[in-house]
């Protein structure tokens, strides 16, 4: 199983993050994609992953840090896009909830994370928040340019948005949310994902699965959210332990060239 979206350098984690990463690794979870939210924090991932194998970082500026970027920043993320561990941008997107930052800078530094992401390769993670028509209508704009490689992160949406989502290219990653008593509507959801496009998260520290709601988060508890969807999807834990990994090593191909993780 791969943990595809943690926060591992938050807070929260201050004082036992070695210990969260071996709960992951003795629950069967071989790899985590630890996110980061500025300048600051993606310079912490490489930190951060410094000796702990399976631990892989995502580099950018989330949609609710972009005003308090500052000058340089931008070049600072990009400066890390070929250190050894990171294997994707991000978290980037848009996000109407918070209403923290200008939306129009959300577009600009999501524009950003795009045009990077298609000029390197790498995969871009989206966020989203009460702002799905928009973030659609840039993915929609920047697929007219290239191809399109990232997830979205967190899904929360309905199956004609994440078809079209994969259709553009993209991949689908649940988080404890689907786990939830009145998400029938998300788990009927992601029994429509495609396949090979399917992902499965935590987001800890926050969104914690059921059985786990109220506690911190960690990717020990992405199992929790794999039973959920898979039962969902008619398939068993394994076989879709099987598939879900394959896609996150698809999708995060340079965690390909650390053997074994």
């Amino acid at each position: 199983m791969i943990d595809t979206h943690c926060h591992l350098d938050q807070t929260d984690f201050r004082d036992d993050v070695d210990a969260v990463v071996r709960r992951a690794h003795e629950a069967g979870v071989e790899a985590m994609v630890t996110v980061a939210v500025s300048a600051d924090s993606s310079e912490n991932m490489l930190r951060l992953m410094a000796g702990k194998p399976g631990l892989f970082a995502a580099v950018g500026i989330h949609p609710n840090n972009t005003h308090e970027a500052q000058p340089g920043d931008w070049d600072r993320v990009v400066a890390l896009v070929d250190r050894p561990g990171v294997v994707a941008l991000g978290e980037t997107g848009l996000d109407k909830h918070w209403d923290v930052a200008p939306f129009e800078l959300q577009q600009d530094y999501f524009d950003r994370h795009i045009r990077l992401s298609q000029q390197t390769g790498l995969p871009f993670i989206v966020h989203t928040r009460d702002c799905e028509a928009d973030v659609m209508a840039m993915l929609e704009a920047a697929r007219s340019r290239g191809p399109l490689t990232g997830v979205m992160h967190s899904f929360t949406g309905g199956s004609e948005t994440a078809a079209r989502c994969v259709e553009l290219g993209m991949y689908v990653s649940f988080a404890g949310m689907v786990t939830f008593k009145k998400s029938d509507d998300l788990r009927r959801t992601a029994a429509t994902i495609a396949a090979d496009r399917i992902l499965v998260e935590t987001d800890s520290p926050y969104l914690s699965p059921m059985p786990l709601r109220g506690k911190r988060n960690e990717p020990a508890n992405v199992l929790h959210t794999a039973k959920v969807v898979a039962e969902a999807r008619g398939v068993s834990l394994a076989d879709f332990d099987r598939q879900s990994t394959a896609n996150a090593r698809r999708l995060f191909s340079r965690m390909n060239d650390v053997v074994p993780i």
